[in-house]
């Protein structure tokens, strides 16, 4: 039996409980309220001009989505994986559950679904894939392939074909944050688009191949220096992976946020002394991604340890602004006193583990330590019911909508897991703009 086959048959026989449903409505509240908290950028702009979801097909509003449910960088992260599942997996069911009028039981469970396909090929694809390859953007057409067959009733064989047909679109490569571009939304606005197109391709009986990951010129192949096959059906009885998937506090790099984490609970301690030294410890897959000590955009900076670490011990908090030009001129001396580099227990246990140490001796030759082996909003350490809610209503509002807007949407996303339909909260009425059934959301 290929991987893949044996991939669907884990999925569709893995129980759902209620808990899982409501695990699933945290995640999509998380990544609505991400995508809708972009809607006055650039970017999302530019992607509703070439992709305007009040006219495209149900393919084209999962691009949109997807793209602009990645912009702020406050989107979910599994670590295992290193994928960020929700902004691929989620927009691509959203887009077939509202277009079918579906209601919400099926929609969360799809998700679970997208999920689990996203992550188990994400945990395969080895250490190495990383350093070229964005894993999202490789490993989510699997999942959003996958959630998408759910809701549309697939068989096993076309389920298959289009797993099939998603892997032979993977891509996204890393080489855009040399020159601070902006492709890396357009990485998961195709994964969720691919995954759409792959699945009602299979409908129609498209053929897909049945061992793309492991096929001699498979996925693993082309893309995997150092893969680990196994992993794609390890452990099939335990939880969905969409429960073992972190929830982004900060608006950067997930490799970022523990030394965020660290530095902000440092920030107390050096209680307004002056840092004279900065030593940030962390894994290799960090290093390869965000040690840029001069960052010259917002972008960038989001992807600097230098910057997040210098930021986040200046200010105690780390917010949307944090990133801009006059933060970056701000910590631009603290900023320069910070060394990074590779921790051999911080790596050694990464991926299973997202750490970091820090480091801050100050001018008058004190000593203070950090170490995280748990960032915050980690399943070992998981934001609240209500930080989410935070979270989401500081997002719908800076997206456009009022408080009180904002609540009823959260409170309507919440409500799915009592089969709420998914078309109720008129996502794509109006291009992408606030839901217009608002009023409808008591």
């Amino acid at each position: 039996m290929s991987l893949t086959r044996e991939l669907v048959r884990i999925i569709r026989t893995k129980p759902v409980s209620e808990q899982d449903l409501r695990w699933s409505a945290y995640f999509v509240l998380d990544t609505l309220s991400c995508a809708l908290g972009a809607l006055k950028t650039e970017p999302a702009r530019m992607l509703k001009a070439v992709a305007p979801p009040e006219t495209g097909d149900t393919a084209r509003r999962a691009f949109y989505l997807g793209g602009i449910a990645h912009i702020l960088e406050m989107d979910d992260l599994h670590r295992n994986s290193v994928t960020h599942p929700g902004c691929v997996v989620i927009p691509a069911a959203w887009a077939v559950a509202e277009e079918r009028g579906m209601g919400g039981h099926a929609f969360l469970k799809a998700v679970l679904a997208g999920y689990e396909a996203c992550c188990r090929v994400g945990n395969a694809v080895g250490k190495a894939h990383y350093r070229v390859w964005h894993n999202t953007s490789t490993c989510g057409p699997f999942g959003s392939a996958m959630a998408v067959a759910e809701l549309i009733g697939l068989s096993d064989d076309q389920a298959v074909w289009a797993l099939g047909n998603a892997g032979t679109q993977s891509s996204g490569l890393w080489e855009f944050l040399a020159a601070g571009a902006m492709s890396k939304h357009l990485h998961t606005a195709r994964g969720a688009e691919s995954g759409v197109l792959a699945a009602f391709l299979a409908k129609e009986g498209f053929t897909g191949a049945d061992r793309i990951l492991e096929g001699e010129k498979g996925f693993f192949a082309g893309l995997c220096p150092d893969p680990v096959p196994e992993a794609v059906t390890a452990h099939p009885d335990g939880p969905w992976e969409l429960t073992r998937t972190s929830i982004k506090p900060w608006p950067c790099c997930r490799h970022a946020q523990p030394t965020i984490d660290a530095a902000i609970g440092l920030h107390a301690e050096l209680g307004g002394a002056t840092p004279a030294r900065i030593t940030v410890g962390t894994y290799q897959a960090a290093l390869d991604v965000c040690d840029r000590p001069t960052p010259e955009d917002p972008y960038s900076a989001k992807f600097s340890l230098q910057h997040c670490v210098a930021i986040a011990l200046m200010d105690g908090r780390v917010v949307q602004s944090s990133f801009d030009k006059e933060a970056r001129a701000r910590v631009a001396e603290l900023r320069g006193k910070a060394t990074v580099g590779k921790s051999p227990t911080i790596d050694a246990a990464y991926p299973d583990a997202w750490g970091s140490e820090v480091s801050v001796e100050t001018t008058d030759g004190r000593k203070f330590n950090a170490v995280r082996r748990a960032c915050k909003g980690d399943p070992e350490n998981p934001v609240t019911d209500a930080e989410l809610a935070v979270k989401a209503r500081l997002h719908l509002t800076a997206g456009g909508m009022s408080g009180e807007e904002a609540d009823r949407f959260i409170a309507a996303v919440n409500s799915l897991v009592e089969d709420r339909p998914v078309a109720e909260l008129g996502l794509f009425r109006r291009g992408g703009e606030p839901p217009v059934a608002r009023r409808r959301l008591a």
